[in-house]
């Protein structure tokens, strides 16, 4: 996540404080907060002096979020010695039953603890707030955002992106969120390259590992079947199009998570959709 890109508008946007001005990026040296997804700002308000905002990104919200925050806000601010204000950005909605927390609340023999947290949920953010107010760090979220999902809207974020040496390298991500909602054929135009590379994202691979720690957590073998599809589907549409969607009904029908995990692996290598079939079939001879 690039808050460096225009910490100033960053901060004032997530605190909704317009005299709140950016310090500087603190180093993330201390255990747990230590993935790019994770990102400690110092700031300063005139009324409250220095604090840190913790920005903690997720591709999806869990039930573990709020015991996170509350354990990351305890260790930024016992490293730091600075109060903190801990974000947390939710990219993709989850399903329907889920309620997205604001806090972590527990009680002992009487003795509360509570850690409040703002929560951000991108789905609900206008794309054009971006745009005006400079939130650089959200363009590659563009595609997901409300009424952001248009081509224009996306064609308007990757001319953005490429005016910026630094910012042009956030391009694949840009183009993995716009697979969402645009044909991989219509993002390969926009984008000018092979959609194929994405299958190699760190995001492609977060919403694999994302199944198979529901899967783990809840203890159903369907939890981890389920993440297997949803990351064989995204890559069979991100390398082949429509045409390899056209594979989905025959192997949502494999049982066998051992197998569908050899599918998904395969869409790396793999040249055509004859060879993928080989590899379901071939498992179930």
């Amino acid at each position: 996540m690039s808050c460096d890109r225009a910490p100033d508008a960053w901060v004032k946007w997530v605190t909704q404080r317009s005299d709140v001005v950016a310090r500087r990026i603190v180093a993330s040296e201390f255990q747990w907060i230590s993935r790019d997804t994770d990102v400690l700002l110092e700031a300063y308000d005139p009324e409250i002096g220095k604090f840190l905002i913790l920005n903690e990104l997720q591709l999806r919200y869990s039930a573990q979020m709020p015991r996170r925050m509350r354990a990351y806000a305890a260790l930024a601010e016992e490293r730091y010695s600075l109060p903190v204000y801990p974000v947390l950005i939710n990219i993709l909605p989850p399903s329907p039953t889920v309620v997205i927390a604001t806090a972590y609340e527990s009680e002992v023999l009487g003795l509360r603890a509570l850690q409040q947290y703002r929560v951000i949920n991108l789905w609900e953010i206008d794309a054009q707030i971006v745009f005006q107010q400079q939130l650089t760090s959200l363009l590659p979220f563009i595609p997901v955002l409300k009424n952001g999902g248009e081509e224009s809207v996306v064609r308007q974020a990757v001319q953005l992106l490429r005016t910026d040496e630094q910012l042009s390298e956030l391009e694949p991500l840009l183009a993995f969120f716009a697979s969402f909602v645009l044909s991989s054929r219509l993002v390969q135009q926009i984008m000018r390259w092979d959609m194929a590379v994405l299958l190699e994202s760190p995001w492609y691979q977060e919403i694999l590992n994302k199944g198979r720690q529901e899967g783990l957590q809840e203890g159903r073998q369907e939890g981890l079947r389920e993440g297997l599809l949803a990351a064989i589907e995204l890559g069979l549409e991100l390398k082949f199009g429509s045409s390899g969607l056209e594979l989905m009904p025959e192997i949502s029908q494999i049982q066998d998570v051992d197998v569908l995990r050899a599918i998904q692996e395969a869409l790396r290598i793999i040249n055509s959709l004859d060879e993928l079939r080989e590899i379901y079939r071939v498992s179930e001879a």
